[in-house]
């Protein structure tokens, strides 16, 4: 019940949120404005219900140290795009035409950064936290990460690769940030700079999605696989070497600092105790 009250709580807000950016049409200030409001009433309305179902203060969003949380997982993000265009261009399959006004840049800011709150705080501090209570980390990492590519299926030009991509490299790593540093500042810095760095800069597809043009006008040509065709760079193959690395990473510094949850099998006995 914990789940479902959470659940609906901060997805009934992200979703009014969401409605009301998408209405402003990328029109610069309006989609700004909503989008980063829409990010702060999600930040409100979790701690919120949490307060009210757990009786206790959400430390995974505590305010002090947000700011070098949300800095080190922007620096990791966007070191990732990065990593991940670099590769495309070197292999020939995306470049770059020029420069543009900031005008869409600024709205696709708002956008994405209320995308990324709204998103992580659904996955990671909902779903994954909770499911990890009981399943552990390994389980509750991959049921969550398939959640979040299924939730990626009915973009615009996704395919069952396109979501499996999304499933590993930010699905399940994103999970394995949390586990290591048990911070949805941190995820939410890191899913915001790769958003941004793909739609915002580099002016290519996020997930599927069209936006206004970047700081850059990206082309994407050549084989799907390598470029990751419409649905963007996510869909490419360096995208997911670059995500399942950087998952591994994370796990392995989750285990270092004893953050990973075993499963529980003494639900499991004692299920099977009452039932005998």
């Amino acid at each position: 019940m914990r789940l479902i009250k959470q659940f609906a709580v901060v997805a009934a807000v992200a979703l009014v949120g969401s409605r009301l950016t998408t209405a402003m049409g990328w029109s610069t200030v309006p989609t700004l404005v909503l989008g980063l409001a829409t990010g702060v009433a999600t930040v409100l309305a979790y701690r919120w219900v949490v307060r009210r179902t757990e009786h206790r203060s959400p430390a995974e969003l505590a305010l002090p140290g947000a700011s070098r949380a949300l800095a080190k997982g922007a620096l990791v993000g966007l070191a990732m795009f990065a990593a991940v265009i670099g590769a495309v261009a070197l292999v020939g399959d995306y470049r770059a035409d020029g420069h543009h006004s900031l005008a869409g840049p600024i709205a696709i800011l708002g956008v994405m950064a209320g995308a990324a709150v709204t998103e992580e705080l659904v996955f990671r501090g909902i779903l994954f936290r909770i499911a990890e209570e009981r399943l552990g980390t390994w389980i509750a990492l991959a049921l969550s990460g398939a959640l979040f590519g299924l939730a990626h299926l009915s973009n615009p030009h996704a395919t069952v690769w396109s979501s499996l991509a999304i499933a590993v490299e930010a699905g399940c790593m994103l999970a394995a940030a949390y586990a290591a540093t048990r911070s949805l500042w941190l995820t939410i810095g890191l899913h915001f700079a790769w958003n941004y760095a793909e739609s915002g800069i580099f002016g290519v597809a996020d997930s599927g999605q069209s936006t206004p043009a970047g700081i850059l006008h990206g082309q994407i040509s050549g084989s799907a696989l390598l470029s990751g065709g419409e649905f963007g760079p996510e869909a490419s193959v360096f995208a997911l070497v670059a995500g399942t690395a950087v998952m591994a990473a994370f796990m392995v510094l989750a285990h270092r600092r004893g953050r990973v949850v075993p499963f529980r099998r003494s639900t499991r006995t004692a299920a099977a105790t009452l039932s005998a």
